[in-house]
């Protein structure tokens, strides 16, 4: 199904953004989570379950951390703990921003009976949503009698945020917007939200540091919270492991924060934005803002443009260098090498930087820092040079567009480029 913009009934199309992926992949989170964990558990880590955080103390050389009675020390301590962080609150930080206005529930359940009006199929957003009396709901079919359900209240208030979600509570909303006839079975899990929008002023205190929702929470629309914390984990992991490993100094880390800040920012400004065009009871003059902006989103310009905003395949990083492609994301190209053909994404497996040459402007011999692949390779697409350096997030650091652009200072720029400190 297509990305959208604050719920309205235009597709955004991503094609223009060189992306194998032109439209929205709905991935439960769950499922993402499975994946991660069973990475992390293979490379050596251990996952506490029901462990709560009770103790934080940071100093310098290291943070010490208690967790369900288990006592553990390290040098860095990364929150990824949520909108509700423990650690957050354990360190005494302010988290500035603006309550929420409205309170809804997001739900997977099954459903044992369905009348006409649940949707048969997954579809854009904007054919999926109805609102009945005070009801405003989203009923989304995932696989077989599996539905992702989200529905609000135009009476329901943040105050109720920790209150559980009762069965009897969904089973009503089910029956208030989709009819009598649709019948709930199980209820799978459930959870609140709002729209709430926060943000963390640093990212970087001291040793501890702050991904995904412990460091920014905004309204959902646009579906863009996941990619966003996984976006701050794949900047900050490179980055931790150099410093970790003595390759870059700890000052690499502050680099974290003044490229990420930034983006979740925009992400906090833009959902505000989508908040007043998605209301689900518009004023006349809402109402009339909504149509311009549909004629808008028909534009391919303004489509590409809110297209790449909303899925993050527009960013770029402030990173120095006169190449126009310097911070720009590299598409996951078609390549052939001496081995095989491939995909750019697949040279990432190690987590290392790639210098990736594709018309022989890297000389032979060079010697290159650790962790630093070189990879000559063709490739029938136009990346815009002849020759990147993509850190191990997919950003690049450096380009050429010919061998004579190299001169004798591209070891120098290669460690600039991955260790500098901005």
């Amino acid at each position: 199904m297509g990305g959208n913009f604050a719920l309205l009934p235009v597709p955004l199309d991503c094609t223009p953004w060189q992306t194998r992926h032109n439209s929205v992949i709905g991935i439960p989170q769950w499922k993402i989570e499975e994946v991660l964990e069973e990475r992390a558990t293979a490379a050596g880590a251990r996952v506490l379950r029901g462990a709560a955080v009770t103790r934080v103390e940071s100093d310098e050389t290291g943070v010490a951390v208690t967790a369900g009675g288990v006592e553990v020390r390290a040098r860095y301590l990364v929150a990824c703990d949520g909108g509700h962080s423990t650690v957050r609150k354990l360190l005494g930080l302010p988290f500035p921003g603006r309550a929420g206005t409205h309170q809804a529930v997001l739900t997977d359940i099954r459903l044992t009976a369905v009348s006409s009006l649940v949707p048969k199929r997954m579809g854009h957003i904007s054919t999926l949503t109805r609102r009945v009396g005070d009801y405003w709901a989203m009923l989304v079919p995932v696989e077989g009698d599996l539905y992702r359900f989200t529905f609000g209240r135009a009476d329901q208030a943040d105050t109720v945020r920790d209150v559980p979600v009762t069965r009897e509570e969904i089973a009503t909303a089910l029956r208030e917007v989709y009819g009598e006839e649709t019948t709930l079975g199980a209820v799978e899990n459930a959870s609140r939200f709002s729209d709430a929008t926060r943000q963390l002023e640093r990212y970087r205190v001291g040793r501890v540091l702050f991904a995904g929702d412990a460091a920014h929470i905004h309204s959902p629309l646009g579906a863009q919270g996941l990619n966003l914390g996984m976006q701050d984990a794949f900047n900050l992991g490179w980055k931790l492991a150099a410093v970790i490993q003595d390759r870059a100094p700890s000052g690499l880390l502050d680099s974290y924060h003044a490229e990420r800040h930034p983006v979740a920012a925009q992400v906090l400004h833009h959902t505000s934005a989508q908040r007043v065009l998605a209301d689900t009871n518009p004023s006349e003059d809402v109402a009339a803002l909504r149509d311009i902006f549909i004629d808008l989103l028909r534009l391919p310009d303004a489509n590409r443009h809110l297209a790449g905003l909303i899925s993050g395949l527009s960013l770029r990083y402030e990173l120095p260098g006169d190449h126009p492609l310097t911070g720009q994301r590299v598409p996951d190209a078609d390549l052939v090498t001496e081995a095989g053909a491939t995909r750019l994404s697949a040279l990432f497996g190690a987590g290392h930087a790639v210098l990736l040459d594709l018309a022989g402007a890297v000389p032979d011999g060079l010697r290159l820092p650790p962790r630093v692949d070189l990879v000559r390779a063709t490739c029938a697409t136009d990346l815009g040079a002849a020759a990147l350096l993509i850190r191990p997030d997919g950003y690049v650091c450096w380009a050429a567009d010919t061998s004579a652009d190299r001169g004798e200072t591209l070891l120098a720029t290669i460690e600039s480029g991955l260790t500098t400190v901005r």
